[in-house]
């Protein structure tokens, strides 16, 4: 590590001496571990359930999952969900009742939908039924390929199950990039029905993910898919206050590439929420390069709920691509931990890394705000 980058850490970690109790974990030396999860096949999530379990969920030609249950290091062997079809992204861990959800659609989108049930950490997957409603236009969304969806933990909609999810078009393809847009779909009953967000301000995105913040506010961050829209090769925003039903405030994301900028449509993203009452601390992933092909998976993060993102870490200099990104839960063997589980080799097959917040502050400034002092902050039983 270079003088520089050593006396940031050294700062960072001064400032950060007095954070609160959920952010103290994410802290102290430097740590990161990666090791090989999947060989082949794509579309990568990662969640960790209420126990603690690791859930690496993966693929396009039938649907698994690997476990890890001593906070990353060992895997158990893959666990089938689906024998076919594609990974639908947005896996929900319902922090109500610990069940997890995971969708899977027939082929390559839009396509028919089945949602996958665990009640067991993960160990077995039941399919069911669901019902999920159109959105204002009329449109069926599509659920390929976004981040993991959340459970929601403050407000009035406490306890509401969002996920990113997309309109795809008649048919998808390119040809209909300009009719596309992103959304959500929620549910306020653990999953048995749903019903969709108002569309994303802007056309041709897709693949987004989201967080909620301290305040209850949801913070939504997309892909954008149709080369014709202006800045095309960085990321959007926008905001919601009533519980992931309507987007406001959107704007274009400068600090953000959206995918390899040698190339003019973006690539899906990892995003997840560090745990504190009052902190609004994101980790966003995503390809860092000028090439025209995808390499550089690299973390950035902010530390006022998405305005700034001062400081970036590479994770890997060689071939990646899609990222799925979580963080772990209190009082278990996950606390403290940072996940990022990505595509590699190219896009064909994944490795899975585990981080802490000190290892991200060795990065690089990127001049896009200030290292922040990180408030204290009191702990909230129950809260994550």
């Amino acid at each position: 590590m270079s003088s520089a980058l050593s006396l940031l850490l050294l700062v960072s970690l001064s400032v950060v001496s007095i954070a609160d109790e959920w952010l103290s974990p994410f802290l102290g030396d430097p740590i990161f571990e990666k090791q090989r999860l999947f060989n082949d096949q794509r579309y990568p999530n990662v969640v960790v359930t209420r126990k603690g379990t690791v859930i690496a969920v993966w693929g396009n030609s039938g649907v698994v999952v690997r476990r890890s249950e001593d906070g990353g290091k060992l895997w158990d062997e893959p666990i089938k969900v689906s024998e076919a079809g594609y990974h639908g992204g947005g896996t929900i861990v319902d922090t109500g009742t610990g069940d997890v959800l995971v969708f899977v659609e027939d082929r390559q989108p839009p396509a028919p939908l089945t949602l996958y049930r665990s009640k067991d950490d993960g160990k077995s997957w039941q399919p069911e039924k669901t019902t999920i409603e159109k959105d204002a236009n009329g449109n069926n969304p599509s659920m390929h390929m976004n981040e993991s969806g959340i459970t929601l933990a403050v407000g009035p909609k406490k306890g509401r199950l969002l996920r990113a999810s997309r309109y795809y078009g008649p048919n998808g393809g390119r040809a209909e990039w300009p009719q596309q847009y992103t959304n959500a779909i929620y549910s306020d009953d653990g999953g048995k029905t749903w019903k969709t967000s108002a569309p994303f301000p802007e056309k041709g995105t897709g693949e987004a993910a989201l967080v909620e913040l301290a305040d209850g506010r949801i913070y939504y961050n997309s892909r954008v898919h149709w080369p014709k829209r202006p800045s095309n090769r960085r990321r959007r925003e926008a905001w919601s206050v009533d519980g992931g039903e309507t987007w406001k405030k959107w704007r274009i994301v400068d600090a953000l590439p959206d995918g390899d900028q040698g190339r003019p449509y973006g690539c899906m993203a990892g995003l997840t929420r560090i745990p504190s009452q009052e902190q609004d601390i994101l980790i966003f992933s995503n390809l860092d390069t000028n090439a025209s092909h995808r390499e550089r998976i690299t973390v950035w993060a902010s530390f006022d709920g998405g305005k700034t993102w001062p400081v970036k870490r590479l994770v890997d200099a060689g071939r990646s691509g899609y990222s799925s990104l979580t963080v772990g839960r209190p009082n278990t063997l996950t606390s403290g931990w940072i996940y990022l589980h990505y595509e590699h080799d190219p896009i064909k097959g994944s490795y899975q890394t585990r981080f802490n917040l000190s290892w991200v502050l060795g990065g690089e400034l990127t001049g896009d705000g200030d290292l922040p002092k990180l408030k204290p902050g009191k702990r909230r039983i129950g809260l994550y």
